[in-house]
């Protein structure tokens, strides 16, 4: 083999690790700016939800009058998601609101003419579809950490990460300690 065409296949090489490097750089970048999107969707539906709330607590609280402490609550934790800043003091909020929702919605039940009432009835299915969408989303925000995750990890793109202070992120919507635990019905 000549001088020139060891040289010529090097310098190919090289390109093509350059390349290649380029690419793996772009779909860190890509990853990592996929995962602040889905949360922004999640937040998206954790507001959607935020927004509902005093709606749904006017409409029982004429209703239920002597349940204040349970609407005082919802109310209290629907603030403090609103002024939470992390990813992760939101996801919390939004634990500890969802668990006080669940709490009106027994109160509800004591209430059968509430229950029919036509406005909390579609309050109700629209709380239920936007605690559906949180699921969802939080599905998908966990896909996209772990996409990223895995591109951070995976050889050679683990080198790049390196050198470029990409870091595998613990950002993983985790469920509540207390959802891992069947909820008891009485009869």
């Amino acid at each position: 083999m000549s001088s020139k065409l060891t040289l010529w296949i090097g310098l190919a090489v090289l390109l093509l690790l350059f390349f290649m490097g380029i690419g793996s750089y772009n779909g860190l970048v890509t990853a990592n700016q996929g995962i602040d999107a889905q949360w922004a969707q999640v937040q998206n539906d954790m507001q959607r939800r935020y927004d509902l709330i005093p709606n749904l607590v006017n409409t029982v609280k004429g209703y239920a009058k002597h349940e204040s402490s349970v609407l005082e609550e919802v109310t209290r934790l629907r603030s403090q998601w609103g002024a939470a800043k992390t990813p992760a003091e939101q996801a919390s909020a939004s634990d500890s609101l969802g668990n006080a929702l669940g709490r009106l919605m027994v109160v509800v039940e004591k209430y059968p003419e509430l229950k029919a009432n036509e406005n909390f009835l579609k309050l109700q299915d629209e709380l239920a579809g936007t605690e559906n969408r949180i699921a969802v989303e939080r599905k998908r925000y966990n896909e996209a950490v772990m996409d990223y995750n895995v591109r951070v990890q995976t050889f050679p793109t683990n080198i790049l990460a390196g050198m470029f202070n990409f870091h595998v992120k613990d950002a993983y919507f985790k469920a509540n300690v207390a959802a891992q635990e069947a909820p008891k019905v009485n009869f």
